[in-house]
């Protein structure tokens, strides 16, 4: 009964019959302007992830080559466009005081620079600060002589946090043209990244983490007839994510968008943050892939 009287009530249209539809359609917007409000609060509680890129000064090498704070830049344009990120780029000169308490307030560190190695331990206030990163989970990501080091000490307390370390006096580097082959095409780093064609230094036959069976080789390459590991992920114990490429000697390959996808896609998986399926939109204008004169 109460329903056919409310239908018939409706239909013919009683004042307090609009008045009730009034108050349950402004409730129902009431209800749904709170439940948009409640979801935007809840996004912007979420705190942004934040990636410290760390470059070096100039090592001596020629022009064109361990151009490390150019290579900064580009990475840090090509994670612009990231929600959820925010980046910051340092030149870590020898002292770098302020370095511990940036690498304290990062969830991931980039190292790019002449023997990070080494550099990571040369002060115990900043290895401290590196492995208080690795303890909490922090990413850790490496390229080319930012996991290298001549003194052989410098390798362990260095897998320990990245897998992986070129050094000692064994070591072993070489410029190649070669074909980079896509190792795991199903990983969330090589997403859309298939096998091309490279001239670079690589490090080969790098010192990594025990067992090795823990590190998944991401990029490799025929080497003096072996089948090289350059390019590599590895999920810590504690879910921390560790990834390292020994290529990028050479500026000019940031032109290749394989190495842009490469180290932006490596970059996001560290911070556990989501890679589309087709890949991340790894185009600059070329001006930006420029050395200045």
């Amino acid at each position: 009964m109460m329903r056919k009287y409310l239908m018939h009530a409706g239909c013919c249209k009683k004042p307090w019959v609009v008045l009730w539809a009034a108050v349950v359609c402004g409730l129902s917007v009431s209800v749904a302007t709170a439940s948009e409000e409640a979801s935007h609060q809840e996004k912007s509680a979420t705190p942004d992830k934040r990636l410290l890129l760390i470059g070096g000064p100039f090592d001596f090498h020629p022009k064109g080559t361990h151009e490390f704070m150019a290579g900064m830049n580009i990475l840090s344009k090509l994670l612009e466009g990231v929600d959820g990120l925010q980046t910051r780029i340092t030149n870590s000169e020898e002292s770098w005081p302020e370095g511990p308490a940036m690498i304290d307030s990062a969830d991931a560190i980039v190292l790019f620079r002449e023997q990070g190695a080494r550099w990571m331990q040369q002060k115990t206030d900043r290895l401290a600060a590196m492995e208080r990163l690795g303890k909490r989970g922090g990413g850790c990501v490496a390229l080319h002589f930012g996991m290298g080091t001549v003194d052989p000490k410098n390798i362990d307390r260095f897998v320990a946090l990245f897998g992986g370390c070129h050094g000692g006096p064994d070591r072993k580097d070489a410029t190649f043209s070669v074909k980079a082959l896509v190792s795991e095409s199903q990983h969330p780093i090589n997403h859309q990244i298939r096998d091309f064609d490279v001239n670079d230094e690589f490090y080969y036959q790098l010192k990594f983490i025990k067992p090795v069976s823990q590190i998944i080789p991401i990029v490799q390459a025929r080497i003096e007839g072996n089948m090289e590991t350059v390019g590599w992920a590895w999920e810590r114990e504690n879910g921390g994510r560790s990834f390292g490429f020994s290529g990028l000697h050479y500026h000019r390959n940031w032109q290749l968008p394989e190495y842009r996808r490469l180290v932006t896609q490596a970059v996001l998986w560290s911070l556990k943050l989501p890679i589309p399926d087709d890949g991340v939109n790894v185009d600059l204008p070329g001006k930006f892939l420029e050395l200045e004169e």
